[in-house]
């Protein structure tokens, strides 16, 4: 059963944003509700008031700005996976979406409640690591953004205050020799929590050497992360099988797992580094580029 709390219909950001300011700390931004309305009946969170900003014609669509694609703030799953500027710029991001729970709930979720949920197991966090993603946070006195890897705190905590809102993700236009995958291990293959997830991104020179890598997980610890010095590895170098399988293994060992219902720590540490290691030779070989 949902707790009482007061629901408010803002016509406009600048109102949205008001109406935060004038109710934190006890308030909440919903847009899709398809984490909100279940961690309200659970009990999880029990606010106040809830300020709904799924309407808002300032947090619509996707687009290009100054050399970023930029996603807005109510922009669904289903839109990322229906979106050609995605397509040709971060494909991986529809991969990720493509995955994730179900068709209904693709159809409400959105890509800035995936991340501040901030669930360690957040589809949408992986990619959006990997493409160097940050958040942008307004609130009545500023707008300000936030490095997504400096985004999230621990479980279900990030630096969002209770008066800000997410207003756009964006990040920089990969460069044309730039390849991405992403990947999800989980019990079941649709509608299902990750045991691992993860995106490989590598950009290649003419010549095929590494320029530049990014290896982020997600499930393997209290916050999506970087596996750094496995990155470390690979850059500056050709994708040789000795350079993948060590990077493989130190993103591996760069996981914080624990047991829990749907797999032990041993087994996602081993899954990171079989999953890294397959990523990085598919992208090396050259299936299914994109």
């Amino acid at each position: 059963m949902l707790p009482e709390f007061e629901l408010l219909m803002p016509r406009t950001l600048p109102e949205a944003l008001e109406m935060l300011a004038q109710r934190a700390p006890d308030v909440m931004p919903i847009a899709g509700g398809t984490n909100v309305i279940p961690d309200l009946r659970g009990g999880r969170y029990r606010p106040a008031c809830l300020v709904n900003v799924a309407s808002l014609p300032e947090l619509r669509g996707i687009r290009q700005e100054d050399g970023f694609l930029v996603i807005g703030g109510s922009v669904t799953m289903a839109e990322v996976l229906e979106d050609p500027i995605v397509a040709q710029f971060a494909p991986v991001l529809q991969e990720a979406a493509k995955m994730l729970a179900s068709p209904l709930v693709r159809n409400r979720a959105t890509v800035a409640g995936n991340l501040a949920n901030a669930s360690p197991a957040a589809d949408m966090a992986p990619p959006l690591l990997a493409l160097d993603a940050e958040v942008e946070l307004a609130s009545r006195e500023s707008i300000r953004r936030v490095p997504l890897k400096d985004f999230f705190v621990h479980v279900r905590q990030t630096v969002r205050q209770p008066q800000e809102l997410v207003t756009a993700i964006r990040f920089p236009l990969p460069p044309p020799g730039s390849r991405a995958r992403f990947f999800k291990v989980a019990l079941r293959k649709a509608d299902a929590i990750a045991v691992v997830n993860g995106t490989v991104r590598v950009d290649l020179t003419e010549n095929g050497r590494c320029q530049a890598a990014r290896i982020a997980l997600g499930a393997v610890a209290p916050t999506p992360l970087r596996a750094y010095e496995a990155e470390h590895v690979l850059e500056s170098q050709p994708l040789t099988p000795k350079d993948i399988a060590e990077a493989a293994r130190l993103a591996g060992e760069a996981t914080r797992t624990i047991d829990d219902i749907r797999g032990s720590a041993a087994y996602r540490r081993m899954v990171t580094e079989v999953m890294v290691r397959r990523t990085l030779g598919e992208i090396a070989y050259g299936e299914g580029e994109n």
